[in-house]
């Protein structure tokens, strides 16, 4: 089975309090995008289990990747056999997109399906909040705001119909509890969940991602990015969750490639 596994962005991110089990609690309102990874996942012939990926680089243990531990999961709770799992890796790490807790996800609903196992959606969303906090949004994959440490998720009728979403990734990473512990918790004046239903062209003066001061500060470029958006003729633009990813909304296709030596760069179809 091939299972596309595809990135959100964060429309507006409010760090509300830290918590006594030293997470923070936030609100944010979570938007699928059309950049994806691959998964590849089928039953091993030899009875043994193999992870194996191509595309970008991923750092640290196999052991450590989402797709590996949502296999361990599930086989912790399951009677499933061995299985091999390639990951075409397009999404760039440490950018905010969310894009191992989109493969995580994509493992569980791909287990599911090939073991016929009929776990509800909710049911794949408990195993998905063990994976990590933002993993329970991709198991149903729609415009949703989000409360606690992003797993408490409640549906929103909201469409970027007719838009262009365009994402600049620079290399540079924030260390998200590095970016946590920068910032100084406060209740937001405004519910982003409001703030989400007004007029995409009142975005600018209403939606604020927390996390841009500390992040903009330490590096600039990230900041300088999102004016250049800005300037180009975004109708929004922000950086997502912790960053480094930035992203314009734009009314026509943006051609801005040029603007931006040495990041990635990648733009919609009209959505």
């Amino acid at each position: 089975m091939i299972v596309k596994s595809n990135c959100k962005i964060n429309l507006g991110l409010n760090v509300v309090r830290k918590r006594a089990d030293g997470y923070h609690d936030i609100e944010t309102v979570f938007y699928p995008v059309g950049l994806y990874d691959s998964l590849e996942i089928k039953v091993s012939e030899d009875e043994k289990f193999r992870f194996s990926s191509t595309g970008l680089k991923i750092p640290g243990a196999t052991a450590s990747n989402l797709c590996v531990q949502a296999y361990e999961l599930m086989r912790e709770h399951f009677n499933i056999p061995a299985v091999g799992i390639h990951l075409e890796k397009n999404i760039p790490m440490g950018s905010g997109l969310g894009g191992g807790s989109s493969d995580g996800a994509g493992t569980l609903l791909a287990l599911n399906e090939i073991f016929g196992l009929k776990l509800s959606l909710e049911h794949l969303k408990a195993f998905a909040s063990r994976l990590g906090s933002d993993c329970t949004f991709f198991i149903e994959n729609k415009p949703a705001f989000a409360k606690g440490r992003g797993e408490l998720l409640e549906k929103l009728n909201l469409s970027l119909s007719g838009f262009y979403i365009l994402l600049v990734i620079p290399h540079l990473h924030m260390n998200t509890a590095e970016a946590y512990a920068m910032m100084e918790p406060a209740g937001p004046a405004r519910s982003l969940k409001e703030i989400a239903m007004m007029p995409l062209n009142q975005w600018k003066d209403s939606m604020q991602n927390d996390f841009e001061g500390p992040v903009f500060r330490k590096f600039p470029l990230i900041g300088k990015i999102k004016e250049l958006l800005y300037e180009k003729g975004a109708v929004y633009a922000s950086m997502s969750g912790s960053g480094s990813a930035v992203y314009g909304i734009f009314n026509e296709i943006p051609v801005v490639e040029a603007l931006f030596p040495g990041c990635f760069v990648w733009v919609s179809n009209r959505i």
